[in-house]
């Protein structure tokens, strides 16, 4: 019987980071995957996790715990498909490590990801972000903090792992611009609009100093994790919503803001390329998403095209007789 703890220890602290060279969300984010599967299989077998064993881990029990994120935690399709990027990650892992188990790895990696649907980018109107900026107590130093962040995250458009990861040797206040380094280790230069430069210096004024390098931090002067942002989030969204009733009706998520930046470059500049450069967006693909919920990129096409005319014509009654006739038959 082959423990798995001293395995996922391996994939986690030395192929995905050293080996591999992954951030650290990436790191996060399949530790946080395998909690939930190990957590999960200890209660199904009835073992504590640390005594689970790989020849435990077949595809049926990682088939139950897909079905347990669905029905039981109510993840989305495309949540369960991440969770089995991870686990199918870590088999691709084992099979050069236990040959042995080679047939029951490749049953785990025939499970198949679920179809999602396409839906479009939910983003926030101009009267909804800016609610949003203005909530925050320009008065307190936790407000002046929170300020600076959605502005960066609503006008900068970065990622939640970008936000919290940004370190004040990155910020270039005389240029009004900072450096991101973002997913897959692509840095990019971004510039910064007057008010978020305003917000950002205004943090930095009373940040004070602190050990963390991250320039958000929290009252104990420790980095701000995503979690905090999205608590923090939550709050301002509740304050934001008495003077923008329409927020109530959205699920205003970290992303969201970055979705709101990137319709907000694509109205002004009407260039889905730019709006790629801007995101950090290693494939214009995925920019694409944007062009569905723009109505002005329609507005654009139907404007731009001149409409078939229809083709003229008089209408003429049935004969009374004749539809008399019809009907009766």
């Amino acid at each position: 019987m082959t423990l798995i703890a001293p395995l996922i220890e391996t994939f986690l602290f030395e192929t995905l980071s050293r080996h591999r060279g992954v951030s650290q969300h990436t790191c996060d984010s399949y530790a946080y995957s395998f909690q939930l599967f190990f957590l999960f299989s200890a209660e199904r077998l009835k073992v504590p996790p640390s005594a689970l064993t790989l020849e435990q881990l077949d595809s049926g029990l990682i088939s139950a715990f897909l079905e347990y994120l669905e029905d039981t935690r109510k993840n989305a399709p495309e949540t369960r498909n991440v969770r089995l990027a991870a686990i199918k990650s870590f088999f691709h892992f084992l099979e050069y490590r236990q040959p042995a188990a080679l047939e029951q790895i490749r049953r785990v990696l025939a499970i198949p990801f679920k179809k999602t649907d396409t839906r479009l980018v939910p983003f926030l109107l101009r009267e909804e972000f800016q609610a949003l900026l203005d909530a925050p107590d320009p008065t307190t130093r936790d407000g002046i903090r929170d300020r600076a962040m959605l502005h960066l995250a609503v006008c900068a458009g970065l990622r939640v792992s970008e936000l919290t990861g940004l370190r004040t040797e990155n910020v270039d206040l005389p240029s009004m611009s900072i450096r991101i380094l973002g997913k897959g280790r692509r840095e990019r230069m971004l510039p910064l609009w007057k008010p978020t430069a305003a917000a950002l210096r205004a943090w930095l004024a009373v940040r004070g100093k602190v050990v963390a390098p991250e320039v958000f931090v929290n009252v104990r002067g420790e980095p701000l994790s995503r979690w905090g942002f999205a608590y923090l989030l939550k709050q301002h969204v509740a304050v934001a919503a008495q003077k923008s009733p329409g927020l109530r009706r959205k699920r205003v998520s970290p992303h969201v803001l970055r979705h709101t930046s990137a319709m907000i470059i694509l109205q002004a500049t009407q260039d889905i390329r730019k709006v790629s450069l801007w995101l950090g967006h290693a494939n214009l693909a995925t920019t694409e998403i944007y062009t569905r919920g723009d109505p002005t990129e329609k507005l654009e096409a139907i404007e731009s095209i001149v409409p078939p005319h229809l083709r003229k014509g008089v209408f003429r009654p049935p004969d009374k007789l004749i539809a008399l006739l019809k009907g009766a038959s």
